[in-house]
């Protein structure tokens, strides 16, 4: 048996929902369950972040240290183990088994005290960034994974009535202008590329037996431009004199048109400016000043 980290619970009730509540509740007899029938002895307590607990184990068959991925079985979570095979371990974290019913997989034992994060210079850690996307981006994204067209579609539906609910004209005006760059892109395809979605600094981990210096954690898949994987190297450990800077220096190394890559960037502000006014916080300083920058105001 293992205890269940508040922050996990908290977190899941909060955002999760019913899903979040069921996740909690069936998770003692999950760990026990995929425990035994991998094989499996827990080597270490128990991590987590916002959405998954990640059990350190190690495979009894072989003595091979490895994780356990626990999380609750979505839209965005669903597409994780299918990139995961594609990538192969390729910039990305090795996939070992996988549970379809429940989402659960079987990950390579990663250093979890050295994420990217830990790099002082956030160059030097945006090159990696930047490094690992060129690699993980490279290939078509596998039939049936989501698609950045039907989201993209879905955000300038919802955008109009986003932007009656803004109060501040500047804000809203920016907003407005990220939407009309998202919305001309759009409308020249929105890519077929597999995207990682969320390829910040602590989703980039050192490998425990240097196969290779860094490697890519949780991805949230779909299908689509590579630009639209940009803004989390911009906005983690942000600073707004690099925001340029940091642009430039990805699209370089991936090869982008900067015109399209500077439009889907725009449409991840959209994107979070969207569920800020469905969650009713104000709009993230952050991502304004981003969108400012790239907008050459």
């Amino acid at each position: 048996m293992i205890d269940i980290p508040d922050g996990l619970v908290q977190s899941q009730f909060t955002y999760a929902g019913e899903a979040g509540r069921a996740f909690i509740a069936a998770l003692p007899g999950r760990v026990e369950e995929i425990v035994e029938r991998w094989g499996l002895r827990v080597d270490g307590p128990a991590m987590h972040g916002m959405a998954a607990l990640v059990l350190p184990v190690v495979r009894r068959a072989d003595g091979l240290p490895a994780a356990v991925k626990f999380q609750v079985l979505d839209e965005e979570t669903e597409g994780e183990p299918v990139a995961l095979r594609v990538w192969g371990g390729d910039g990305a974290v090795r996939l070992l088994d996988h549970d379809p019913g429940t989402g659960t997989m079987l990950l390579e034992r990663l250093d979890a005290g050295r994420m990217l994060s830990v790099v002082e210079d956030s160059r030097e850690a945006v090159a990696v960034i930047a490094g690992l996307l060129a690699r993980l981006t490279a290939g078509p994204a596998p039939d049936g994974m989501r698609r950045l067209a039907d989201i993209a579609a879905q955000m300038l539906a919802e955008v109009p009535g986003a932007l009656s609910r803004i109060g501040d004209p500047w804000q809203r005006g920016i907003v407005a202008d990220c939407a009309a760059a998202l919305r001309e892109v759009a409308a020249d395809g929105a890519g077929d590329r597999l995207l990682h979605w969320d390829l910040h600094f602590e989703n980039v981990l050192a490998t425990v037996d240097g196969r290779a210096p860094w490697v890519a954690i949780d991805p949230k898949p779909l299908a689509g431009d590579p630009g639209f994987d940009l803004w989390p190297a911009l906005n983690n450990r942000f600073d707004s004199d690099e925001v340029v800077w940091r642009f430039e220096a990805m699209t370089g190394v991936l090869g982008l048109d900067r015109e399209r890559a500077r439009g889907w960037t725009l449409g991840r502000v959209v994107q979070n400016a969207l569920w800020d006014v469905e969650d009713q916080r104000a709009l993230a300083a952050d991502d304004l000043e981003i969108a400012r920058r790239l907008l050459g105001r």
